[in-house]
């Protein structure tokens, strides 16, 4: 086993609902390995500044249902130069921190990886992202809990749509990633959903809405944020043009998405990785981020989780046309 003996936990880029259950897995796993912990709030800009603290039992007592981060997060663009990240190695020499476990998505990995390779210490990652756009796990955390989210919401706005004879142009989360609009979509009822992944052909889209069943009252369409058209504005905006005797109206729900309780999914995710995490540390594992694949616990180089490449099951998206008739 390596020689560690006092493990660093960060939280690092968007929060996401369950990373709290992942702070606190780690810190337990670790002292039940007879390890120190210490936190370092604002992920890599609490690096550089020094502004960590021991934990035990206690620091993480009642967490586990809470939303957010304890330990905060902050984007740090002094982070991203070798100076700055030769001060937040320093700093953890001070405190006594010989490795670190990175909770976070891509741009926490980036760092991760480049400044493990700089300085020698071994990182390992857990995927703390709403948008499930990492490789090497089924699911990331925060993921569940974002999507029920969006359901709940949608089937808010089904309600007033029903009740209006309106068409609602519903816009989520997800500037590189559809996963959460098409899961949501099919789980909503959504007439169409338009993802950045498939390239959207608006005169199909205009058809499905046109000849769609006449007694439906009303109809939803879900788009991804950083769908290429510009948005649920812009589709709301190209509808009305083309369909003006539809009520058509535009909701955005924004980061309620990435607030709240998590799931009884995330918890256990997150859960299960944090211990996997620091018995990696244990076992000499680094530069890999910890996954579940098919029920099992896996780890892939951070290099390969960060691609961006995770494959949209076409599957899904004929299923939103078979079941939107």
């Amino acid at each position: 086993m390596a020689q560690i003996k006092n493990v660093g936990v960060y939280t690092s880029g968007g929060d996401a609902p369950g990373m709290n259950a992942a702070i606190r897995a780690v810190v337990r796993s670790a002292l039940y390995y007879d390890l120190n912990v210490t936190g370092i709030r604002r992920g890599y800009e609490g690096m550089i500044t020094g502004d960590m603290f021991s934990m035990d039992r206690k620091s993480v007592a009642n967490i586990i249902q809470r939303g957010g981060t304890i330990l905060k997060t902050a984007r740090s663009d002094q982070f991203r130069t070798p100076e700055g990240r030769k001060i937040a190695y320093e700093n953890l020499k001070k405190n006594n921190v010989d490795a670190l476990v990175a909770i976070g998505g891509d741009g926490t990995f980036t760092g991760a990886k480049i400044f493990g390779k700089e300085f020698g210490i071994p990182i390992l990652g857990m995927p703390g992202t709403i948008d499930n756009d990492l490789l090497g796990t089924d699911f990331t955390i925060g993921y569940d809990t974002a999507i029920n989210t969006v359901i709940d919401a949608v089937d808010k706005i089904r309600d007033t749509a029903e009740s209006h004879d309106r068409l609602f142009i519903v816009e989520v989360m997800g500037r590189d990633s559809g996963l959460i609009a098409l899961r949501s979509g099919i789980a909503a009822g959504a007439e169409a959903v338009l993802i950045p992944e498939s390239k959207t052909d608006l005169n199909a889209l205009f058809h499905r809405l046109e000849q769609g069943r006449r007694d439906k009252s009303s109809k939803i369409v879900i788009v991804a944020e950083g769908e290429e058209a510009g948005g649920a504005f812009e589709y709301g905006h190209l509808i009305k043009e083309r369909f003006p005797n539809y009520d058509t109206r535009v909701s955005v729900l924004g980061h309620i998405q990435r607030g709240g309780p998590p799931s009884c999914m995330d918890r256990v995710l997150a859960s299960r990785i944090g211990v996997a995490a620091v018995e990696g540390l244990l076992d000499g594992r680094h530069g890999e981020m910890v996954g579940i694949v098919n029920g099992e616990i896996s780890y892939t180089p951070f290099e390969n989780a960060i691609k961006h490449n995770v494959d949209i099951n076409p599957d899904y998206l004929k299923i939103v046309d078979i079941l939107s008739l």
